[in-house]
């Protein structure tokens, strides 16, 4: 059975997108069936995994808006045998109006998702740079969050509004949500902001934090470019080592049973 893991933070940059793609495919690489769904406008873990935007027929929108399932929007097998695909385009933004009338709008994702949980090991979401409707949706789905945290100046102050987002989430819509980790991300072990923002991370969250750290890496900001995660890019990158690290390291988490609520 899949544990769902949303993988958000409303502040942009922090490399949110880029660790979805590339957790998805670490964990698709380490044998782990995996879905990567891609809740984000934008588009860009679509794109990051090589899927052209006009050749995926069915996207996350029409799964919220009741026009397909999401066994139907899958694209299978995308550059790994064990990694699935949502896509997403632009018109997933749509999907914020169109849901608000639901009354049961904040479980539409819950709901279709439950059907693929016996298929994969992990569905991971990579959720808008908001916390808007379709964030509230995914959150409500998932087993557990994943904050990818940027090693610079203010990375900790803005993470109070995502944790009372959760919180609120936990209150109305999904009592099970607990925060599995934090991530940190462009991590520089030469500057002395970097090392004070994982140890103020550390202090905070404590063993939530993981151990592996994904530093600033050229090549895994080139991979995107490509269509490929940076496993598939620049397998000996610095980058794709620390990624596979952090799957290695989730998959451990998992099977011990997971890091608790929050």
């Amino acid at each position: 059975m899949a544990r769902i893991i949303a993988i958000a933070n409303q502040k942009g940059g922090v490399g949110k997108t880029t660790t979805a793609v590339n957790l998805a495919a670490s964990l698709a690489a380490a044998e782990q069936r995996t879905l990567l769904v891609d809740a984000d406008p934008q588009g860009n873990a679509t794109s990051g995994v090589g899927l052209r935007k006009e050749n995926v027929p069915l996207t996350l929108y029409d799964v919220l808006v009741g026009n397909s399932d999401l066994g139907s929007a899958r694209q299978t097998g995308i550059q790994f045998e064990k990694l699935d695909v949502i896509g997403a385009t632009p018109d997933l933004a749509a999907a914020e109006v169109e849901l608000i009338d639901k009354s049961d709008r904040e479980h539409v994702m819950r709901q279709s998702v439950e059907s693929l949980r016996p298929e994969y090991e992990y569905i991971i979401i990579d959720c808008p740079p908001s916390l808007g409707l379709i964030t509230i949706n995914m959150l409500a789905a998932a087993d557990a969050l994943l904050i990818p945290v940027q090693c610079e100046y203010y990375a900790l102050e803005g993470l109070s509004q995502l944790l009372n987002t959760v919180h609120r989430v936990q209150h109305s819509a999904n009592e099970k949500l607990a925060i599995d980790g934090v991530l940190l991300t462009m991590y520089d072990s030469r500057l002395n902001l970097s090392r004070q923002v994982a140890e103020d991370a550390r202090e905070y969250f404590g063993p939530k934090v993981f151990n592996s750290v994904v530093p600033r890496n050229v090549r895994l900001a080139e991979a995107p470019s490509f269509g490929k995660p940076i496993i598939l890019y620049d397998a000996a990158s610095v980058g794709a080592q620390a990624y596979m690290n952090v799957a290695k390291e989730l998959i451990e988490r998992t099977e011990q049973g997971g890091n608790g609520g929050y």
